[in-house]
């Protein structure tokens, strides 16, 4: 799949924009704080409908401005693809060659993208929230039904919350809502498990030989989804609803004591193993990096697997992060195969030829330049 063509309409710094891409790699170049990320953020939230940057939509829009909007004409294998998103200070909607979609789960998958941006450095680093959102967004790409699971959950989650924080302090819950939340909790937690551990088995399939091929060789990555302790991803539905239930009876007490849910997807976690060792205690910084690098390489791979096509890939102001054997490999493995886009202050010290031969744009103070 590819973006031919974006139109950007009171969105963040820039009023009105019209752009024309490369089927390939397209590098957007200039100083900081000029709305290069802008451009970037746009085309993610035209595939998530969300930004990576911020969870609050009325920043995306111009100041001063009623409503922002964002439009590309998108080509996947089966033809052209307009997609639309509107923003105000209402709410955002969403339109599929022109149709608008009613609920935003039906909207997400129709553009894939695998973002790598600095902060993408830290998911090995980061907090275990960091990662959940990494599995989440992902999965959530090729599965608008686990997009639909995951609200599910949350909201369910929300409500259990709600009615632990009215029992602060007592010895016993009797409330015939918070039993059927809880019922309902463990259905939704199950499918979300399941998902994310067929998702991990897929994720380790392809970041393994990546992360060899990065390392030389010298290193073999290992990724663990780790749920709640002594749940076996073998295990039926039922038996892992049945060990669910057994967990949250186990800490009920502790859940009225401090009013929230202990138990459950939205406290699993992601750990990445480099020849034996946990990468976020023990590897080094080039550790680190290559492992974060086979994972956003090998989304691309999954993506393409899951969907049939190849993802288009955003590079936000990454490659100058990266030495060079990394940044070489990355625009080795991405050259020809998947459309680019790249923000950079310089192309100086890239020497790769497919940073050479990409359309290049300069960016300052919300213009943009072919």
């Amino acid at each position: 799949m590819r973006i031919d063509r974006l139109e950007l309409l009171n969105y963040r710094n820039y009023e009105n924009l019209e752009l024309s891409f490369s089927p390939e790699i397209n590098v957007f170049i200039g100083e900081n704080a000029q709305g290069k990320t802008n451009i970037m953020e746009a085309l993610y939230v035209l595939s998530m409908a969300k930004s990576h940057r911020t969870s609050n939509d009325k920043e995306l829009i111009r100041w001063d401005a009623e409503y922002g909007k964002i439009k590309a004409d998108v080509y996947r294998k089966y033809g052209k693809l307009p997609l639309e998103i509107t923003l105000s200070k209402k709410g955002k909607t969403a339109k599929v060659n022109h149709l608008e979609q009613r609920r935003l789960s039906d909207y997400i998958g129709q553009l894939n993208v695998v973002m790598f941006a600095p902060e993408d450095l830290h998911l090995v680093k980061g907090s275990p929230q960091v990662r959940r959102r990494f599995i989440d967004m992902e999965i959530g790409q090729i599965s608008p039904v686990y997009l639909h699971d995951l609200l599910t959950y949350q909201k369910l989650l929300k409500q259990r919350n709600h009615i632990l924080k009215q029992h602060y302090g007592k010895q016993s819950i009797n409330d015939v809502m918070f039993d059927v939340y809880t019922d309902q909790f463990i259905e939704a937690a199950v499918k979300i498990i399941r998902k994310r551990f067929h998702f991990m088995e897929l994720l380790q399939k392809w970041a393994a030989p990546i992360h060899q091929g990065i390392s030389r060789g010298l290193e073999q990555l290992e990724i663990r989804y780790q749920p709640i302790n002594g749940l076996d991803p073998n295990w039926t539905p039922e038996k892992m609803a049945s060990f669910l239930g057994e967990k949250l009876v186990e800490v009920r007490k502790r859940e009225i004591d401090r009013g929230v849910t202990l138990v459950g997807p939205h406290r699993d976690e992601l750990q990445f193993f480099v020849n034996g060792y946990d990468v976020q205690t023990y590897g080094s910084q080039g550790q680190q990096r290559t492992t974060a690098l086979s994972l956003k390489l090998a989304e691309i791979e999954l993506i393409k697997q899951e969907v049939g096509e190849p993802p288009v890939l955003l590079l936000d102001d990454v490659l100058s992060e990266l030495d060079d054997y990394r940044q070489s490999h990355l625009l080795n493995t991405i050259r020809g195969s998947v459309q680019t886009f790249v923000t950079t202050t310089s192309v100086d010290g890239i020497q790769h030829e497919t940073i050479q031969s990409a359309r290049l744009f300069e960016v300052t103070n919300g213009t943009v330049k072919k």
